[in-house]
């Protein structure tokens, strides 16, 4: 499979401080699996911010890996199997906070840009129990999945050690468009978006479209930093 330039995660990289996302470096399933995972995200999130080290380049495919992953009725879902449309995945935990605040936007994007074929797909790495009690308080409105131990394999399918949360959009022809490390913001979301619309509508290639969203969230994510260092 070809794999698309590291640039993408270039402008999350910038971004990620202020965004305050949970760097998980140690994946590492074999030693301890989901909970110790969950463990050190608890242990790494004290009630002062936390300033996370940018992650390293990473490579990202080309196209949306082969992975299958059940929803909490049990039946699996490849994510593949939704080509024809343009496709939100969102890796998320209910125990990370950043994760939990982009939850209304996300069902807004969903709400949004529904007409449009939007299809936004939350990817729980963390227990079953846990996001069925925390789906008692919160409603998604988009697509669940539950990867468990196996949303672990499939973050990194998708390129990545496990960074909570990040975002991956891909096109109509399961072409990765961007990947988004940190928390998600609504002026992010909408430029990538509306890049994808120039790329189906041909205005724009896909290299192009990459390297405007690249440039574009560098941008915000820079205005984000200056902005939060200045209150």
């Amino acid at each position: 499979m070809k794999a698309v330039p590291a640039l993408l995660l270039t402008a999350a990289g910038l971004a990620g401080a202020a965004a305050g996302f949970v760097a998980l470096r140690h994946y590492a399933p074999a030693k301890g699996g989901l909970q110790a995972l969950a463990t050190s995200a608890i242990a790494a999130t004290p009630a002062g911010p936390v300033e996370p080290a940018a992650p390293p380049a990473r490579t990202i495919p080309a196209l949306v890996p082969e992975v299958a992953l059940p929803d909490l009725a049990g039946q699996s879902h490849a994510l593949r199997d939704n080509a024809g449309h343009a496709r939100l995945y969102n890796f998320w935990a209910t125990w990370c906070e950043p994760c939990r605040r982009e939850i209304p936007l996300l069902n807004q994007l969903q709400e949004r840009h529904r007409n449009e074929g939007l299809q936004v797909v939350g990817i729980a790495v963390d227990f079953r129990d846990s996001v069925q009690a925390f789906l008692r308080k919160t409603r998604l409105r988009y697509t669940l999945l539950v990867g468990e131990e196996d949303g672990l394999e499939a973050a990194q399918k998708f390129g990545m050690d496990l960074l909570l949360p990040f975002s991956v959009f891909a096109d109509e022809g399961n072409r990765i468009v961007a990947v988004k490390v940190g928390e998600l913001h609504r002026d992010e979301a909408e430029a990538i978006l509306a890049e994808m619309r120039r790329l189906k509508a041909g205005q724009i290639t896909l290299p192009a479209a990459q390297s405007d969203i690249a440039a574009t969230l560098r941008k915000l994510g820079l205005e984000r930093t200056k902005q939060s260092s200045a209150q």
